[in-house]
């Protein structure tokens, strides 16, 4: 990844990015609603689930679960949707040239964003509800946003260069997001796995971060340092590893088209 090269293409990240989030909703009835309504429904149905259906024992356990369930939405984004971050972009690929980095950046960003915005929920449901937040703990929360949004990067340009060579990677990538949901403490607690599986769930890259995330927002406590230095490896692999594959992949785009 020539990072000169991407700053000078910074203009065109933005414009992508701006594109996608006033696209997404185009000639929706309630537009930018839907990035706040989306989790919330999703919320809804899970609580449902496991407080009424098969309880689980949390306090809160609205809150416990929207604190990781806003932060997997993004990660999932970026597993499936990524793979048609070059794919959707065909023409553009073929005609014109820019770095191709550009299309997984813009898409990760735009994903990224999102969240954020998500996040503006979360806060106000902290409040109203006499949670709370730590002060102390919350100003770690951009570091693991930024953990987190490295972590995505990595794992979109792996999966949209793949799917330049395999179309269908996108419903592989549906089920693997489904699998790693249910591998990771998203709707249940760290607390509740058996010793015996803990080391199997913290190979999966979502775990610490979602640990840091309920640490600082759910416990309102500075998170765990080896939990972000779980967080921080995990991430930075997957960069590495995927700015690897998309290079590597990247030189035979147009033929595939």
């Amino acid at each position: 990844m020539d990072i000169k090269e991407i700053y000078a293409y910074r203009e065109m990240i933005f414009s992508l990015v701006r594109r996608d989030l006033k696209g997404k909703y185009k000639n929706s009835l309630i537009g930018f609603m839907w990035t706040f309504l989306n989790p919330l429904f999703q919320l809804l149905i899970y609580t449902f689930a496991f407080s009424v259906v098969m309880p689980i024992n949390v306090e809160n356990y609205y809150m416990h679960l929207f604190v990781a369930l806003i932060p997997w939405i993004f990660f999932s984004a970026c597993l499936t949707g990524g793979a048609r971050a070059v794919t959707d972009q065909q023409e553009m690929v073929k005609k014109i040239y820019f770095p191709r980095e550009v299309l997984p950046i813009s898409f990760a960003t735009s994903q990224f964003v999102n969240m954020l915005l998500s996040f503006l929920v979360i806060f106000v449901v902290l409040l109203l509800s006499g949670i709370g937040i730590n002060l102390q703990a919350i100003v770690w929360l951009p570091i693991v946003f930024l953990i987190q949004y490295v972590l995505a990067l990595g794992i979109t340009m792996a999966c949209s260069a793949i799917s330049v060579y395999y179309r269908d990677m996108e419903q592989i990538f549906g089920i693997l997001s489904l699998g790693l949901m249910y591998a990771c403490p998203v709707v249940y607690s760290m607390d509740s796995v058996p010793e015996e599986f803990k080391g199997i769930i913290r190979l999966n890259p979502m775990t610490a971060i979602i640990e840091a995330y309920r640490d600082i927002l759910y416990y309102k406590n500075v998170p765990n340092m080896s939990t972000l230095m779980n967080a921080l490896v995990w991430a930075t692999a997957a960069l590495i590893i995927g700015c690897a594959i998309f290079d590597w992949l990247q030189r035979r785009f147009v033929e595939e088209f």
